[in-house]
């Protein structure tokens, strides 16, 4: 094994899980093994580096997995470690997804799954280290290498959730057309947008769904329609993505930031102020979150996703219409209508 090779901590009393585990992910990571809670964190102590993931069964003796979350969620050297919990009580999900962890692996053990889920994790894992380490440099230099690796996470992201990629370029594009509308028309919105600098806000509106690293796969991929409590878990993308923004430095120092603060946790609030997260009403919605939100809608109409087809390009576009004053900004649907036709070549050009 390389000495790079990324390490995986599986904590579980039951040796034929271990054992099972092991065998599954033997082949691309480093496996260290405990019983319990207890023997788990003694070994956390004296192991360099630190594991990328934690594997970790709910029900042990002496310390439970549970028991062991909370100690490790309020540690400053364990919390960022994620945790994959190794369980059959379904029950207990919505809690402790709700407290931290990052997803469910389920008995008995699938390999495709385990893998699967492991290698998506250890992989934002590595993105959110990187980043960090950018952050904490302020040269110009670092500042557009940021910019990249918040590009590339945000791809990650999109593949992640069975995307080609090419969404986050095609929201990016329907924003950067509605901007140059508005400019050109010299509309209403103009001044305002020139303000809030154009480029920033197309580079920003990468992360939209940055929250998205937060939400289990069992979630995300889901290819039916979600039942309620997994909508719930769903909608907190977007509180979760505002936390993630403010972990990568001041927004009220970083327009960019700020933007990226905005349109992660305000892109589904809607006109009318049924959205969410906070029932945020018309002008309320920040201006580039109210350019998000339908860029993001026409995306998913016209696109096909894991759950449905896609939608011909006429019929999306009378339910942004019909959104109109209600889920939409009345001004931003206008827009889109007048330039129907470059939001089609878009989403034709980047499939």
């Amino acid at each position: 094994m390389l000495e790079n090779t990324p390490t995986v901590l599986v904590v579980d009393d039951v040796d034929t899980n271990v054992l099972i585990l092991e065998e599954i992910l033997k082949d691309d990571y480093n496996i260290i093994t405990a019983s319990n809670g207890k023997e788990a964190l003694e070994l956390l102590q004296v192991t360099n580096p630190l594991p990328k993931i934690i594997l970790l069964d709910l029900i042990m003796p002496h310390m439970n997995g549970r028991e062991l979350f909370d100690i490790l969620k309020t540690d400053n050297t364990f919390k960022r470690i994620p945790v994959i919990f190794i369980t059959v009580e379904n029950e207990s999900e919505s809690e402790l997804l709700d407290a931290g962890a990052v997803d469910f692996i389920n008995k008995p053990f699938r390999p495709e799954i385990v893998r699967l889920r492991v290698r998506n994790q250890i992989e934002l894992k590595n993105y959110s280290d990187n980043l960090e380490e950018i952050v904490a440099y302020k040269t110009a230099e670092a500042t557009k290498t940021l910019e990249n690796a918040l590009q590339g996470l945000a791809n990650v992201i999109e593949h992640r959730d069975l995307e080609s990629g090419e969404h986050v370029k095609r929201t990016q594009l329907f924003v950067k057309a509605l901007i140059d509308y508005f400019l050109e028309t010299d509309s209403c919105y103009a001044e305002e947008l020139r303000k809030l600098q154009p480029d920033i806000i197309m580079k920003s509106m990468a992360l939209h769904d940055v929250g998205k690293i937060a939400i289990p796969d069992k979630i995300l991929l889901k290819p039916g329609k979600l039942d309620p409590d997994e909508y719930e878990m769903m909608k907190t993308h977007t509180t979760r993505g505002r936390e993630i923004i403010h972990e990568l430095g001041d927004v009220n120092s970083s327009l960019y930031l700020k933007h990226c603060e905005d349109i992660c946790y305000g892109h589904h609030e809607r006109w009318d102020g049924m959205g969410y997260p906070n029932r945020l009403k018309g002008e309320e919605i920040p201006l580039t979150a109210r350019l998000a939100a339908l860029a993001d809608v026409y995306d998913a109409l016209v696109c096909a996703r894991v759950y449905k087809s896609a939608m011909p390009y006429d019929e999306a576009l009378k339910i942004i219409a019909d959104g109109k004053g209600t889920q939409f900004d009345p001004v931003i649907v206008d827009a889109v209508i007048q330039i129907q036709d470059r939001f089609k070549e878009i989403s034709q050009k980047y499939k």
